[in-house]
């Protein structure tokens, strides 16, 4: 028996390290925290998203330069998403469906697609995190029905989310620094501190300056 305990416990382990432990809802409980970092900036008049490009499997890179980060609803709103990377998109794909519905209401658009990503039987097994924002507000959206508005400004997600935003805010108190600055920045630091975050950025901004950038490794 105690070699049956033994091996149960070396299983859960596996398990529980490659992130595929069940929920008791049914879910498959994929560990977003290891999937990937992204950052959302608001300072002044300029928004900036950057996430970086790893994949990961366990331990395995699987692929070093995914883009993680995406402009929608007519180049008026920034996405950023950790998870599955197919059920982001569906999500994404949802979201732009509300964001058409009603038109320059993004935090209305989140609302009602948090209420289906919670309530639908088809939605609510979908698996990822996002980030969100225009000219107004930055949000995080949940598959628990939660729409999140930081306090600061600042958004973090994903495995290396805790270090970006802890940088980000130490960042945003010194004068000088331009939303950019403070993302790639932070990104660069969690880059070095989290093995499961890489140096190669997908960069893109509303505002001031507005354009698509890569200021880690490019791979464009």
């Amino acid at each position: 028996a105690t070699g049956y305990n033994i091996t149960a416990i070396m299983i859960a382990n596996r398990i529980l390290n490659n992130g595929l432990v069940r929920s008791l809802s049914g879910s498959t409980g994929i560990a977003y925290d290891r999937a990937t970092t992204i950052l959302c900036v608001r300072r002044d008049d300029s928004i900036v998203m950057i996430g970086d490009g790893q994949v990961s499997r366990g331990s395995t890179i699987v692929k070093p330069n995914a883009r993680k980060v995406r402009v929608i609803g007519d180049g008026k709103v920034l996405a950023g998403f950790a998870g599955a990377t197919a059920d982001a998109l569906t999500l994404l794909e949802r979201l732009e469906m509300r964001l058409e519905e009603h038109p320059g209401q993004l935090l209305r658009s989140c609302v009602e697609m948090a209420k289906a990503w919670r309530t639908d039987k088809y939605l609510r097994r979908l698996e990822a995190l996002l980030v969100v924002a225009d000219k107004d507000v930055s949000l995080t959206l949940t598959g628990t029905g939660d729409v999140l508005e930081p306090h600061d400004g600042l958004v973090g997600i994903g495995s290396g989310g805790d270090y970006a935003l802890a940088a980000a805010r130490a960042l945003l108190t010194v004068d000088g620094l331009t939303a950019m600055d403070i993302a790639t920045r932070s990104m660069r630091i969690a880059a070095d501190i989290c093995v499961y975050t890489n140096d190669r950025f997908v960069v893109e901004q509303l505002g001031k300056s507005s354009a698509s950038a890569s200021p880690g490794r490019s791979d464009k």
